[in-house]
């Protein structure tokens, strides 16, 4: 296809279309566009202080052996802990643990303040009321940039209620629509 013959979609070419940003908003704009299952990543200080952070970048690696990844950006206030600490949890949240995810995307120092959680395997804080958790011990931590993947070998965990899924899309909190 050349670069003037509009795609079959009846998409207007890159270059003719007055909404495409120029710059590093393009990425931004497209990312918010992309629909990502919410979890709460949580650890342990060395000093034993819970901390946590909402994630949208989980993802699972490989079944056999059960690894799962996720991104954390190295400026964040939890990635000291998770640069030195053996094991994470993984936590997926529902619907009903949006309060929850906002908790632990607001202020560090608030994000354990409450009874939305408690010490489970390792000492390490487990969320309540989430439709499952799963403990992992961290096997790789890949600097990319100002940037973190970090691999986690899950070991044990368990599961909650079942709920709607919980979403992060265009910046807002959401839940599937009808099936496609």
């Amino acid at each position: 296809m050349s670069d003037t013959e509009v795609p079959q979609t009846g998409a207007v070419p890159l270059a003719e279309d007055p909404n495409a940003p120029l710059d590093l908003a393009a990425f931004k704009h497209a990312f918010r566009r992309h629909a990502a299952g919410v979890a709460v990543i949580t650890a342990l200080r060395p000093d034993g202080i819970p901390v946590g952070f909402t994630a949208t970048s989980l993802a699972s690696l490989s079944s056999v052996p059960p690894l799962a990844t996720f991104n954390m950006a190295r400026s964040a206030s939890t990635w000291p802990a998770i640069a030195e600490s053996e094991r994470v949890v993984i936590h997926i949240l529902g619907a009903r643990s949006r309060a929850v995810a906002e908790v632990m995307s607001g202020p560090a120092d608030q994000r354990f303040v409450g009874d939305h959680w408690q010490p489970g395997p390792h000492g390490l804080p487990v969320l309540r009321g989430v439709t499952s958790w799963m403990v992992g011990r961290i096997i790789e931590r890949t600097l990319v940039h100002t940037s973190a993947v970090v691999v986690v070998k899950i070991e044990q965990g368990g599961l909650g209620e079942n709920d709607e899924a919980l979403l992060y899309y265009d910046r807002t909190y959401r839940v599937p629509g009808a099936e496609v």
